[in-house]
């Protein structure tokens, strides 16, 4: 690969960075603040998570004690907390993960979603602009929006992958509200010169991960041995990515992104959702044979009794509006600021089995009672 260019903003690199993350207590975010803070010991580190279900403070449990480091609760939408932090912190860079982002909960409670993806986005994109002014000088701060693949809809079996310029086409509310938080983050840049850039990501998976989502979902059910609820036929197609590579591709952004640009960051790993979940399955399956002592602490009913994992695999109803296919294109990304994927997606899956296996209590504690209510309601008939 030829030599990367130097951006406007390498400058950076030479002083400590004041760096605002909304959501840090989250899944991306939080595996995003160890990163930031392994790779860049010497920066300051503010986490903003109003701790909702989704985010837990355990994730960020192994900084506590690190000097860079500093955690605020509260709401992104809490205008006068953010203008606090933005002037005693001297923040100087934003990374902005806050959001609701489970499409199947903005279909039955979508207000949440506008509410915190855009009218949280605006108070924070208001704090930027009144704390380093107008035409902010791109040298010095920067406005990262981490947004989304499904702002640009659904594709068919052949189309090419989701590009920048792939026109906006949202089919759900969660997805329509980051679209509107990406024009709100554009719209900024052009009308008050806020340095902002913004990357659209594919599925992540790894440690940490919320178990509503595929992938957790499935390792945590096989581990009990319930039902692995699967949607339709399970042939939705979905560009996966090793949750560690997003935050080499945010930092890469960050530190040789183009001001006011886009970029797609995606895993080059198209996976049709019934084989990520044999995938996950397998893995499973592996580490069990490997160490058979974790027959003794998980159920996994069925497959105890000398079945595969894949005999819990449940078809459920199709939820609504449910987009088929989503692909990137990241080679603008690769191109102008050197992104590229180090993990294979086999690898992967087994790491992150591995940690669900290992952080049994962690994940135990946030799957409470409210939260198995709410699996039981929208898989009804696989749990």
């Amino acid at each position: 690969m030829p030599p990367v260019p130097r951006r406007s903003f390498d400058v950076v690199h030479d002083r400590v960075r004041k760096i605002l993350v909304t959501g840090g207590a989250g899944f991306i975010g939080a595996n995003f603040v160890r990163y930031w803070l392994r790779e860049h010991p010497d920066d300051r580190v503010v986490v903003l998570d109003a701790l909702t279900y989704s985010g837990n403070l355990e994730n960020l449990e192994p900084l506590h004690d690190c000097p860079g480091f500093h955690f605020v609760r509260g709401d992104i939408r809490d205008a006068g907390l953010v203008a606090k932090i933005f002037a005693e912190e001297q923040i100087d860079t934003v990374v902005h993960f806050a959001a609701e982002s489970h499409v199947d909960r903005s279909i039955y409670a979508p207000d949440a979603f506008l509410s915190t993806n855009v009218l949280g986005t605006h108070e924070l994109l208001k704090a930027a602009v009144a704390t380093w002014g107008r035409q902010a000088d791109p040298g010095r701060y920067r406005f990262h929006h981490v947004s989304t693949d499904e702002v640009y809809g659904t594709l068919r079996p052949n189309d090419p992958a989701f590009a920048e310029g792939t026109p906006y086409a949202p089919n759900s509310p969660y997805a329509a509200s980051k679209a509107a938080s990406d024009h709100m983050v554009r719209a900024y840049h052009h009308t008050y010169g806020l340095p902002v850039t913004t990357t659209n990501c594919s599925n992540n998976f790894g440690p940490l991960q919320f178990p509503e989502k595929l992938v957790p979902l499935m390792i945590v059910n096989a581990l009990d041995g319930k039902p692995l609820p699967v949607y339709g036929d399970g042939r939705q197609v979905r560009d996966w990515l090793y949750v560690e590579d997003h935050c080499r591709g945010i930092e890469a952004v960050l530190e040789r992104g183009v001001v006011g640009e886009t970029y797609n960051l995606g895993g080059n790993c198209e996976r049709a959702n019934i084989d990520v979940v044999r995938g996950v399955c397998h893995a499973l399956d592996q580490a069990f044979e490997r160490d058979p002592s974790l027959t003794l602490r998980f159920p996994r009913s069925s497959a105890a009794r000398g079945d595969r994992s894949e005999s819990l695999i449940a078809y459920v109803t199709d939820r609504p509006g449910h987009d088929r296919r989503y692909a990137i294109d990241a080679s603008k990304a690769a191109r102008e600021v050197g992104y590229c994927v180090r993990s294979r997606f086999e690898e992967a899956l087994q790491a992150t089995v591995a940690w669900y296996i290992e952080n049994e209590p962690l994940w135990r504690r946030v799957t409470d009672g409210s939260y198995r209510n709410w699996i039981a309601e929208h898989y009804r008939g696989a749990v």
